[in-house]
């Protein structure tokens, strides 16, 4: 069975930095892509960013510059550096591959960016 599990989310001052990770178990991790998603209050939940099994990345245009998604198959973890958070970054951050034609979701990690 596929876990993932993210941590690291919390409450950051604007301009603030907070690194997510995503660790995966019954998976062979290495063989996937992977990709994180955030989920606002009342709003869709949107791609952040994927990163392909090669090492290919992909941002969605608000987030590109400040933050920076990246795996470490040997410990099967997804990380995302997220800098210059901004108010409007608050959101509930999911990481999620696609295994076996059926998409998995971690639990979430809350993000919450404010003064």
């Amino acid at each position: 069975q596929v876990q993932l599990v993210e941590s690291g989310g919390g409450l950051v001052q604007p301009g603030g930095s907070l690194r997510l990770s995503c660790a995966a178990s019954g998976i062979i991790f290495r063989l996937y892509a992977w990709s994180w998603y955030r989920q606002a209050p009342g709003k869709q939940r949107e791609l952040v960013a994927s990163i392909s099994d090669a090492g290919s990345t992909n941002y969605a245009d608000s987030m590109k510059g400040r933050f920076t998604i990246s795996r470490d198959n040997a410990e099967k973890t997804l990380y995302l550096q997220m800098n210059s958070l901004k108010p409007e970054d608050t959101a509930v951050y999911y990481c999620n591959t696609r295994y076996r034609g059926s998409l998995v979701w971690g639990q979430g990690t809350q993000v919450t960016v404010s003064s």
